[in-house]
């Protein structure tokens, strides 16, 4: 078993003029205790159960720059970046760097995005539920093309790039692992078997049969594959 450290809360007493300092700190000691990932949210607001809106929240991907200077061994990632809050060729880019420049530690953790309120409030995108995961899969699909050894075209019906280049290229190969928030069973969960090595279920009494459903996704897409594989 491994263990991650969640940093999801960024006021600390000291205030802003120390967050570096205090930031560093947490994560060092967590890295030096043998916590195997740091992990921050990809909300530009804090959220309910947490604190305030108005209590301090980084941006997620500069932290990561942040903490990957800080740290040697940890893995690094959004839990998880919100779907519509970046481009996807960007957000390729973006985890790519934090790979390259962390020497191989980047994962991409990505959800539909949930927050409304802070979208609205940043004037961020934020479309109706179907459409967001609509978005999801075929950011998933772009991240996973600029990531393999093709720089084609990519046409979708949210997203259209002319050359998916992406260079330098992760370190992590074939590509820095996926994980996909969220436990719906019949969109979400498809999504981790066909794109993912990892998703996130809250626990509860229902974690069992999600992760019942989840093997079946599973097993539809290696049948799929399989079938495809055939001569």
């Amino acid at each position: 078993m491994e263990i991650g450290l969640h940093v999801a809360d960024f006021t600390y007493p000291s205030g802003p003029a120390a967050l570096a300092d205090d930031l560093t700190r947490i994560v060092t000691t967590a890295e030096e205790a043998g916590f195997a990932r740091v992990s921050v949210m990809d909300h530009v607001w804090q959220i309910g159960g947490l604190g305030p809106a108005e209590h301090e929240m980084l941006e997620a991907y500069t932290t990561l720059g942040y903490i990957a200077a800080r740290t040697e061994r940890v893995q690094l990632l959004a839990w998880v970046t919100a779907v519509t809050y970046r481009e996807p060729g960007m957000l390729a880019k973006l985890v790519t760097t934090l790979d390259v420049l962390s020497k191989g530690r980047a994962w991409l953790g990505i959800g539909a995005a949930w927050n409304g309120d802070e979208a609205a409030g940043l004037g961020l995108p934020f479309p109706p539920t179907a459409e967001r995961f609509e978005r999801l899969e075929e950011t998933l699909q772009i991240c996973l093309q600029m990531w393999s050894d093709s720089d084609a075209p990519y046409k979708g019906s949210h997203y259209e790039l002319a050359r998916t280049l992406n260079s330098p290229q992760a370190l992590r190969r074939p590509h820095p692992p996926i994980l996909i928030g969220g436990g719906g069973e019949k969109k979400t969960l498809r999504l981790v078997a066909r794109y993912a090595q990892a998703c996130n279920l809250f626990g509860g009494p229902d974690v069992a049969r999600k992760l019942d459903v989840l093997r079946g996704h599973c097993e539809a897409v290696a049948g799929r594959t399989t079938r495809s594989r055939r001569p």
